[in-house]
């Protein structure tokens, strides 16, 4: 190819032209300066693109082709990077269980951040849907390789962040491309850093740029949600423009929803709250969450209730959950009450007399302890279970106990091996009898296991003794020190790092009977198909052991309510779990529980006799 030019002297000459690369002229640039433009109609194209990009939360679950799954990390691998580096790798998430260990991630982060906030700014950002991990069909993350030097590469040598800001530009190039072709994106931050790290298996140095969410979009916002919302606004355009340096006295961003935001956690939780998967650990299951069709599902009836959606607040998130698990068809439901004493109760830790477990749990074989009262006036069942009370078995109970030497706790362990991989055996049955009749509330009866509770709380979720031991019923000051005192020698002697790995193993060294059949039922009723409703901080605990092993489980829970206890929030924030109630009990005995679930079937049947739009 060749190009006609004329020198001073009138002459003809052919200038060069490569057959690759740039053909264009400096002359032909400089009399054309816009003549790279792709014209009106691209402009408007790209325009209406970026214009309608959103951050979408809701998915349809209907598959997203592969070709068009690569389609979009093609145009994130076409996008640009310092020096040519292109630090970027894509990861495609398929696999369930990664995907719900996500969607737990998030869960529990959604509350951290809510805890941080003025009251009001949290139950606005409790009220929001953040992220759609597990209704999105597919999950892609973006990773940045750091691992090459900065100095190695051209342009990082200064900015060394500059091939993470490359990474970003992928993420918008992959976006925009997905709202080209009508599907949505969603960027999920609300995990930290490490933990997405190390549930991906990311090696050192090597980082996460977050969570895409990626899929056919169930809403089809015409502005961005979170103004939608009323949470923010987008700020008018010359107030980001500055020229040639930052303005004086500019001032600073508002610190909105801050104020009397909570003290600062002293403690640092693990950097994963899942244990390494063992199919031969007696709270091992491959028990899948609801898959995006019945969550979306669940949503969509919802959305046709002659009232607009998500007017019931919380209690409507959780009756989805419901919903997504077993239908809307539930209509009763069975507390399971387990009872055992504690060796620990003789080191001081309770007001009163381990005597009292028994008298509590016989009333409850009879029908009149608080919690069996408050399930005959909910109208469910009730069972009783004797996991290790002093004296002999309890008549009228289902019985299971320990066989080996029990420990205290603080010196030697809880229970031996044997006897908590039986007691967890034990609870998996009564929990999938249980789920036979719906909802599955979990009660516990135990002088002294609040400050067991407390040693599951430290081990599990990473609190200090201080953070983790409450005043319980009927204690004092000197009885709250000597807690602590007993909490702090107890995790002297353990090695934390692999009992978050192991929480079978966490059970038997500072756990006690009843927590073993509790983590059982929870784990049989949720393979079962049941949702369980959780009482206190003993029985959270509980259920947190299980999760740590099987994310999923997390799906089958909803907190009935928030007790008095300090340590039972930060559980609860580990499952990503919000508390239904909020009455500051202290009853144990699934009192709550069975509050919670009458609200929950009377929610039920809200769902199923209100009038709907279609």
């Amino acid at each position: 190819m060749t190009q006609t030019n004329r020198d001073v002297t009138g002459s003809t000459w052919k200038r060069p032209v490569p057959v690759i690369g740039d053909a264009t002229s400096a002359a032909e640039r400089g009399d054309q300066v816009s003549g790279w433009s792709l014209g009106e109609e691209a402009q408007r194209s790209l325009a209406e693109v970026i214009g309608a990009r959103r951050d979408i939360r809701r998915f349809r679950p209907d598959e997203v082709p592969a070709d068009l799954v690569r389609t979009i990390i093609e145009a994130g691998h076409a996008g640009p990077s310092v020096g040519q580096s292109q630090p970027w790798r894509f990861i495609v998430v398929r696999d369930r269980r990664t995907r719900e260990r996500a969607a737990l991630m998030a869960d529990r982060e959604r509350l951290r951040q809510a805890s941080g906030l003025t009251p009001e700014r949290a139950a606005r950002l409790l009220d929001l849907q953040l992220e759609g991990i597990r209704e999105a069909p597919v999950g892609l993350v973006v990773a940045c390789d750091r691992r090459t030097p900065a100095s190695g590469v051209l342009g990082r040598n200064t900015f060394h962040d500059a091939d993470l800001w490359s990474c970003a530009c992928a993420i918008e190039n992959m976006w925009l491309t997905a709202r080209a072709h009508g599907l949505g994106m969603g960027w999920v931050t609300l995990m930290r850093p490490t933990e997405l790290a190390g549930l991906l298996g990311l090696p050192e140095g090597v980082e996460t740029l977050g969570w895409l969410c990626l899929g056919w979009p169930d809403e089809r916002p015409p502005y961005p949600g979170l103004e939608r919302k009323a949470w923010s606004a987008r700020l008018p355009l010359d107030q980001v423009i500055a020229e040639d340096r930052w303005p004086l006295n500019a001032p600073e961003p508002p610190l909105s929803g801050l104020a009397g935001a909570a003290p600062a956690v002293t403690s640092v939780p693990p950097e994963t709250s899942f244990a390494a998967d063992d199919p031969d650990s007696p709270l091992w299951s491959d028990l899948a969450a609801p898959d995006q069709r019945q969550v979306v599902r669940a949503r969509d009836r919802a959305d046709d209730l002659l009232t607009p959606p998500g007017s019931l607040g919380k209690l409507d998130q959780a009756l989805d959950r419901i919903v997504a698990v077993c239908g809307e068809e539930v209509s009763g439901g069975t507390l399971v009450l387990v009872g055992a004493d504690h060796p620990l109760a003789a080191l001081g830790v309770s007001a009163f007399d381990a005597s009292v477990t028994r008298e509590v749990m016989s009333a409850a074989v009879a029908g009149s302890a608080v919690g069996v009262v408050a399930a005959r006036a909910a109208h469910l069942d009730v069972m009783v279970v004797d996991a290790g009370i002093a004296g002999e078995p309890l008549a009228g109970a289902h019985t299971v106990t320990p066989l080996d030497a029990r420990g205290d706790v603080v010196n030697t362990p809880a229970l031996s091996r044997a006897d908590t991989d039986r007691l967890i055996k034990a609870g998996r049955q009564w929990g999938a009898e249980a789920a036979t009749r719906g909802l599955v509330c979990l009660g516990e009866v135990g002088v002294g296991n609040t400050t067991v509770a407390s040693a599951l709380a430290c081990v599990l979720a990473g609190l200090t003794p201080s953070e983790a031991v409450g005043i319980g019923a009927g204690s004092d000051a000197a009885m709250l020190e000597r807690k602590v005192d007993l909490l702090a020698a107890t995790l002297t002697r353990l090695d934390l790092p692999a009992l978050r790995r192991d929480p079978v193993e966490a059970l038997r060294q500072v756990g006690g009977p009843e927590f073993a059949v509790l983590a059982g039922v929870v784990l049989g009723a949720a393979e079962a198909g049941a949702v369980v409703v959780l009482d206190g901080l003993a029985t959270s605990v509980a259920a947190l052991a299980v999760v740590a092993v099987n994310p999923a489980v997390q799906a089958h829970l909803v907190a009935g309510q928030a007790s008095r206890e300090f340590a039972h929030g930060r559980v609860l924030t580990e499952m990503g779990l919000e508390p239904l109630l909020g009455l500051r009990l202290r009853a144990g005995e699934g009192v709550g529980a069975v509050l919670a679930a009458q609200t929950l079937l009377t929610g039920l049947a809200i769902r199923r006799q209100a009038g709907r739009t279609r």
